[in-house]
């Protein structure tokens, strides 16, 4: 599995945790291992200009996602097949201001946005209740999943 992280953002991000949600999401939603992703963390400027240009809305957003080869989770017995998840944009300077509104560290908002951002690169949206359902239950159990690991793994 290729996760690309390029951070132009300006902003110190951990790279590292970021490798590790990601890859832990994607082993739960049984992607293949040679699917491939790209992270970029850019600034302010920057995800204005994406927003306005992709979602003609003003003002930085917090994640954009541009999915390529329309790959969707797989099971146990049939793995996603290989291919290009796409590329998630996320911007660290709104993270840091909602991670202040939600109490919680700008890490955790990075990662909540970098799972949320994954789940729509693999067809999951929430226009629909129904459909918001299913997505933030499937984000919160990547999220729990991967902060249960990382905590026995910093035991180990």
């Amino acid at each position: 599995m290729s996760v690309e992280l390029n951070n132009e953002s300006g902003v110190p991000v951990d790279e590292a945790a970021i490798q590790r949600l990601v890859t832990f999401a994607l082993d739960l939603l049984h992607v293949h291992p040679d699917a491939d992703v790209a992270i970029l963390f850019v600034d302010e400027a920057a995800m204005e200009q994406l927003h306005v240009q992709w979602m003609d809305e003003p003002g930085p957003t917090d994640v954009l996602s541009f999915p390529m080869d329309e790959l969707r989770p797989g099971t146990d017995d049939a793995p996603t097949p290989a291919g290009l998840l796409g590329d998630i944009v996320v911007c660290p300077q709104v993270a840091e201001a909602q991670a202040k509104t939600a109490g919680h560290s700008v890490l955790e908002e990075i990662e909540l946005l970098t799972a949320h951002g994954l789940l729509h690169l693999l067809g999951f949206d929430h226009a629909e209740p129904e459909d918001e359902r299913e997505m933030f239950g499937v984000q919160r159990d990547v999220l729990v999943g991967f902060a249960v690991q990382e905590k026995q793994q910093r035991r180990a």
